[in-house]
């Protein structure tokens, strides 16, 4: 009996220092766990405090978005200057009717005033697209309608502006393309400026509306043509030039009312600064018109041949830097900006 008391005893000793030994270390494990949850406490409150002062203006008032996210988390590099969205030829067909609500669902990332650019880098040029124009709406439905995702397949940053000439006055094309470089330049920093035909759609999206080293004649191949080039300065439908370029020879020319002479005017203005005209292949540089009646108010200008003629002699005083135009209308479509304006009166044009 004795033996077996004394082992209960040992062992009821052993039991009772093993569980103030559990108790102790519980003990010391709470104090540690009740130490840290200060110290976390405090270091969040520290990095609250330090968050408020280094986080961008977006977060506090509530503007905060993925752009800026990707903005500040990674720098987009360069596009390529070949785009990997490119698909070579494209047919081009007329036959069908364009509805403008089509457009817009199909381009969903284009942004007020028909502007837009890549996601996913930084393009090469700012360009602006200038079309002069004057009831074509139908016209100008199919270049939205093909032109737009052609342009995004480039990678682009650009805009498209129609400049609208108001009344009936006898059409001013070259006029209004001034009107259309001066006014894209008050809403971005364009450095390139595409001159597009409203009924002139490119067959080939590698034909990129950009800027060269040298002035782009782009519509190179059209239909109308034979697909060929007509005569070797011809500098017409579809051109391309940086700001430069077109500061340098003064723009176009203000005074060629009616049909035809201008685009000869500015091959002769190029050639008078020592600058020559770049071109795709032909195969490239296919293009497909609108075919259409000419438009009443654009009749042949007969004083186009005596004014090609003298060109050197005027280009300084006849350009840009002499335009004039008053500002009718602007409105802004998710597709483009159509900016209405005044060219001149039948009496102001006399005088020229």
């Amino acid at each position: 009996m004795r033996d077996s008391t004394g082992n209960f005893s040992v062992l009821h000793r052993a039991c009772k220092l093993v569980v103030l030994l559990c108790f102790f270390h519980i003990s010391v494990t709470f104090i540690f766990y009740v130490r840290s949850l200060d110290f976390r406490f405090a270091f969040a409150k520290h990095d609250q405090t330090a968050s408020k002062d280094t986080v961008p203006d977006a977060f506090e008032t509530n503007h905060f978005s993925v752009d800026n996210v990707t903005t500040i988390t990674k720098e987009l590099g360069k596009c390529p200057d070949t785009s990997p969205l490119l698909v070579g030829p494209l047919r081009i067909e007329f036959s069908n009717p364009v509805s403008l609500d089509v457009v817009r669902k199909e381009n969903p990332n284009l942004k007020n005033g028909g502007r837009f650019k890549p996601k996913d880098c930084v393009a090469l040029q700012k360009v602006a697209i200038i079309i002069p124009f004057r009831n074509r709406d139908e016209h100008l439905k199919f270049w939205l309608y093909y032109l737009h995702p052609i342009l995004q397949r480039q990678q682009l940053d650009y805009g498209v502006y129609v400049i609208n000439q108001d009344g009936d006055e006898v059409f001013n094309r070259a006029k209004l393309l001034n009107v259309g470089f001066s006014e894209a330049l008050k809403e971005y920093e364009y450095g390139c400026f595409v001159f597009s035909d409203v009924d002139l759609i490119p067959m080939d999206d590698r034909n990129t509306y950009r800027c060269f080293s040298q002035p782009r004649h782009l519509s190179v191949s059209m239909d109308k043509f034979g697909f060929r080039l007509p005569y070797n300065q011809y500098f017409g439908g579809v051109s391309s030039m940086s700001k430069e370029q077109f500061l340098k020879i003064n723009g176009f020319p203000n005074n060629y009312w009616g049909w035809g002479g201008e685009d000869d005017d500015i091959f002769n203005r190029l050639n008078s600064k020592g600058m020559t005209i770049s071109r795709p292949s032909g195969a490239v540089g296919k293009c497909r018109m609108i075919r259409h009646n000419r438009d009443g108010g654009n009749e042949d200008n007969p004083q186009r041949f005596d004014r090609i003629a003298h060109t050197k002699e005027t280009m300084n005083k006849d350009g840009i830097k002499t335009l004039s135009y008053k500002v009718v209308k602007v409105e802004k479509d998710q597709l483009y900006t159509k900016i209405t304006v005044d060219v001149g009166e039948k009496m102001a044009r006399q005088t020229n």
